[in-house]
């Protein structure tokens, strides 16, 4: 009798244990996908600020091109309007397609071509872009790390048992083809 008890009590123990590792796993995951997704805000934010002081250097020599001034204007408000992460993808595309747009207009004036502004703004826009696509992909990785732990077994036994704790996470997906390559700028 008293080995049954002990080997039950050992069992439970066992089971205690497994269950607070597995609990710690999916937070810790849940936690790096949170910390991912800030890490792409903080680029965004960087591209918000870098787009109208571009766009002040452009003006400053294409001042007819109001309505590319107004669809970068647009798209930028939009997508910092945004939180959701699935709703914030498409926003941030047509942002990017503004700011190439913006940048395109290089082409119609060769003297910005030579301004030393332009050409800092137009290098650290683009290295910008590079940094959110590799935030973006880090983000993504993260985020399906965190849903396999959360949805295979036995972190789903453990997720289904704090559904508010472990609610699933979006991916920060580009929606068009031509948006997937960082602007040529």
């Amino acid at each position: 009798m008293l080995i049954a008890v002990v080997v039950a009590g050992g069992v439970v123990f066992l089971l205690l244990v497994l269950f607070a590792l597995l609990y710690n796993r999916l937070v810790r995951l849940r936690n790096k996908a949170d910390a991912a997704w800030h890490q792409i805000d903080v680029q965004l934010k960087r591209r918000y600020d870098l787009l109208p002081e571009l766009a002040r250097v452009v003006k400053g020599y294409a001042e007819h091109e109001q309505s590319t001034f107004e669809s970068v204007a647009r798209a930028r408000a939009e997508a910092m309007g945004i939180q959701a992460v699935a709703r914030r993808g498409p926003a941030e595309d047509n942002l990017t397609g503004a700011a190439a747009n913006l940048v395109a207009l290089v082409e119609k004036y060769p003297d910005l071509k030579a301004n030393q502004e332009f050409l800092e703004y137009q290098k650290e826009l683009a290295t910008t872009e590079g940094r959110i696509a590799g935030a973006r992909k880090y983000y993504n990785g993260s985020v399906m790390y965190y849903d396999n732990a959360r949805q295979g077994f036995p972190g789903n036994i453990v997720a289904r048992g704090f559904p508010n704790s472990f609610t699933g996470r979006d991916y920060f997906e580009i929606e068009k083809l031509a948006d997937r390559e960082v602007p040529t700028v």
